[in-house]
Protein backbone atom coordinates (compact mmCIF):
# COMPACT_ATOMS: atom_id res chain seq x y z
CA UNK A 1 0.00 0.00 0.00
CA UNK A 2 1.65 3.29 -1.30
CA UNK A 3 2.65 5.77 1.40
CA UNK A 4 0.93 9.41 0.90
CA UNK A 5 4.08 11.09 -0.29
CA UNK A 6 2.93 13.46 -2.89
CA UNK A 7 5.43 16.14 -3.56
CA UNK A 8 8.49 14.69 -1.00
CA UNK A 9 11.89 14.49 -2.37
CA UNK A 10 13.68 11.83 -1.23
CA UNK A 11 17.63 11.65 -1.86
CA UNK A 12 19.56 9.06 -1.06
CA UNK A 13 23.10 8.79 -0.40
CA UNK A 14 25.68 6.09 0.20
CA UNK A 15 29.43 4.95 -1.35
CA UNK A 16 28.62 2.54 -4.71
CA UNK A 17 27.73 -1.13 -3.77
CA UNK A 18 25.87 -0.57 -0.38
CA UNK A 19 22.38 -1.37 -2.43
CA UNK A 20 21.13 2.04 -2.17
CA UNK A 21 20.12 1.89 -5.88
CA UNK A 22 18.50 -1.29 -5.29
CA UNK A 23 16.33 0.63 -2.16
CA UNK A 24 15.68 3.64 -4.86
CA UNK A 25 14.27 1.41 -7.08
CA UNK A 26 12.14 -0.46 -4.42
CA UNK A 27 10.82 2.72 -2.86
CA UNK A 28 9.91 4.05 -6.24
CA UNK A 29 7.72 0.58 -6.80
CA UNK A 30 6.40 0.85 -3.44
CA UNK A 31 4.93 4.17 -4.01
CA UNK A 32 4.42 4.41 -8.08
CA UNK A 33 7.33 7.59 -8.28
CA UNK A 34 9.66 8.20 -10.67
CA UNK A 35 13.23 7.25 -9.62
CA UNK A 36 16.19 9.44 -10.83
CA UNK A 37 19.76 8.10 -10.77
CA UNK A 38 23.16 10.04 -11.49
CA UNK A 39 24.61 7.43 -12.88
CA UNK A 40 22.92 7.01 -16.17
CA UNK A 41 23.39 10.98 -16.70
CA UNK A 42 27.15 10.08 -16.02
CA UNK A 43 27.68 7.28 -18.32
CA UNK A 44 26.16 9.13 -20.84
CA UNK A 45 28.04 12.11 -20.46
CA UNK A 46 31.71 9.89 -20.55
CA UNK A 47 30.19 7.98 -23.86
CA UNK A 48 30.10 11.61 -25.75
CA UNK A 49 33.39 12.71 -23.33
CA UNK A 50 31.93 15.60 -21.39
CA UNK A 51 33.24 16.12 -17.84
CA UNK A 52 30.14 15.11 -15.64
CA UNK A 53 31.54 17.24 -12.95
CA UNK A 54 28.77 18.32 -11.24
CA UNK A 55 26.50 18.31 -14.72
CA UNK A 56 25.17 15.15 -13.45
CA UNK A 57 23.77 16.02 -10.61
CA UNK A 58 22.23 19.27 -11.65
CA UNK A 59 20.42 17.43 -14.43
CA UNK A 60 19.02 15.14 -12.25
CA UNK A 61 17.63 18.39 -10.18
CA UNK A 62 16.43 19.79 -13.58
CA UNK A 63 14.11 16.72 -14.05
CA UNK A 64 13.34 16.01 -10.02
CA UNK A 65 11.68 19.83 -10.68
CA UNK A 66 9.73 19.22 -13.02
CA UNK A 67 8.43 16.06 -11.73
CA UNK A 68 8.06 17.80 -8.12
CA UNK A 69 5.69 20.99 -9.96
CA UNK A 70 3.77 17.93 -11.08
CA UNK A 71 2.88 16.85 -7.49
CA UNK A 72 4.87 13.67 -7.58
CA UNK A 73 6.82 12.38 -5.15
CA UNK A 74 10.66 12.21 -6.47
CA UNK A 75 13.45 9.90 -5.55
CA UNK A 76 17.20 10.33 -6.05
CA UNK A 77 19.75 7.98 -6.53
CA UNK A 78 23.18 9.67 -6.11
CA UNK A 79 26.37 8.56 -3.46
CA UNK A 80 26.29 12.48 -2.21
CA UNK A 81 29.68 12.52 -0.99
CA UNK A 82 30.36 16.05 -0.23
CA UNK A 83 28.06 18.88 1.31
CA UNK A 84 27.51 20.81 -2.10
CA UNK A 85 25.81 18.02 -4.19
CA UNK A 86 24.16 17.07 -0.47
CA UNK A 87 23.09 21.27 -0.33
CA UNK A 88 21.68 20.81 -3.94
CA UNK A 89 18.74 18.71 -2.79
CA UNK A 90 18.04 20.85 0.16
CA UNK A 91 17.89 23.81 -1.97
CA UNK A 92 15.72 22.48 -4.66
CA UNK A 93 12.86 20.93 -1.63
CA UNK A 94 12.87 24.94 -0.53
CA UNK A 95 12.44 26.06 -3.95
CA UNK A 96 9.51 23.45 -4.86
CA UNK A 97 8.15 23.71 -0.91
CA UNK A 98 8.22 20.09 -0.50
CA UNK A 99 9.62 18.34 2.67
CA UNK A 100 13.61 16.64 1.91
CA UNK A 101 13.78 13.31 3.47
CA UNK A 102 17.25 11.91 3.02
CA UNK A 103 17.97 8.26 3.64
CA UNK A 104 21.74 7.17 3.91
CA UNK A 105 22.79 4.04 2.78
CA UNK A 106 25.73 2.21 4.11
CA UNK A 107 27.35 -1.63 4.18
CA UNK A 108 28.91 -1.90 7.82
CA UNK A 109 30.38 -5.69 6.76
CA UNK A 110 33.38 -4.76 4.98
CA UNK A 111 33.82 -7.87 3.59
CA UNK A 112 30.22 -7.97 1.95
CA UNK A 113 30.33 -4.73 0.66
CA UNK A 114 33.63 -5.63 -1.35
CA UNK A 115 32.01 -8.54 -2.39
CA UNK A 116 29.32 -7.03 -3.89
CA UNK A 117 31.49 -3.68 -5.60
CA UNK A 118 33.76 -6.97 -6.91
CA UNK A 119 30.67 -9.17 -8.21
CA UNK A 120 29.12 -5.94 -9.76
CA UNK A 121 29.02 -6.51 -13.91
CA UNK A 122 31.76 -4.41 -15.48
CA UNK A 123 30.77 -1.67 -17.22
CA UNK A 124 31.89 2.44 -17.86
CA UNK A 125 32.44 4.14 -14.76
CA UNK A 126 31.57 0.94 -12.34
CA UNK A 127 34.04 1.82 -9.68
CA UNK A 128 36.71 -1.00 -8.49
CA UNK A 129 36.84 -1.92 -4.83
CA UNK A 130 40.40 0.47 -4.77
CA UNK A 131 38.26 3.39 -6.33
CA UNK A 132 35.34 2.81 -3.75
CA UNK A 133 38.00 3.04 -0.82
CA UNK A 134 38.97 6.41 -2.29
CA UNK A 135 35.60 7.37 -2.47
CA UNK A 136 34.89 6.76 0.94
CA UNK A 137 38.17 8.56 1.84
CA UNK A 138 36.95 11.46 0.72
CA UNK A 139 32.84 11.12 1.62
CA UNK A 140 32.14 13.73 4.12
CA UNK A 141 30.02 13.29 7.44
CA UNK A 142 26.41 13.62 6.65
CA UNK A 143 25.39 16.30 8.86
CA UNK A 144 21.49 16.53 9.42
CA UNK A 145 18.48 14.70 9.56
CA UNK A 146 18.20 11.32 7.84
CA UNK A 147 17.72 7.93 8.40
CA UNK A 148 20.46 5.82 7.98
CA UNK A 149 19.91 2.07 7.02
CA UNK A 150 22.68 -0.51 6.95
CA UNK A 151 22.25 -3.16 4.44
CA UNK A 152 24.44 -5.47 6.24
CA UNK A 153 21.82 -6.42 9.27
CA UNK A 154 19.44 -9.11 8.77
CA UNK A 155 15.55 -8.02 7.75
CA UNK A 156 13.92 -5.99 5.35
CA UNK A 157 15.06 -2.10 6.17
CA UNK A 158 11.70 -0.94 2.91
CA UNK A 159 8.98 -0.67 6.06
CA UNK A 160 11.38 1.06 8.07
CA UNK A 161 11.94 3.47 5.10
CA UNK A 162 8.17 4.01 4.54
CA UNK A 163 7.28 4.74 8.33
CA UNK A 164 10.04 7.54 7.69
CA UNK A 165 8.35 8.63 4.79
CA UNK A 166 4.99 9.66 6.49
Amino acid sequence: MPVPVNGHLVAFAGLPGVGKSTLAARLGAALNAPVLPVDPIERVLAEHGIPAGNLSYLSVAALAEVQLGLGLPVIVDAVNPVASARGLWHDLAERAGVPLRVIEVWCADEAEHRRRVEERPAAPLVPTWEQTLLRRAEYEPYIGPRLIVDTSTPGDPLPAILTYLQ
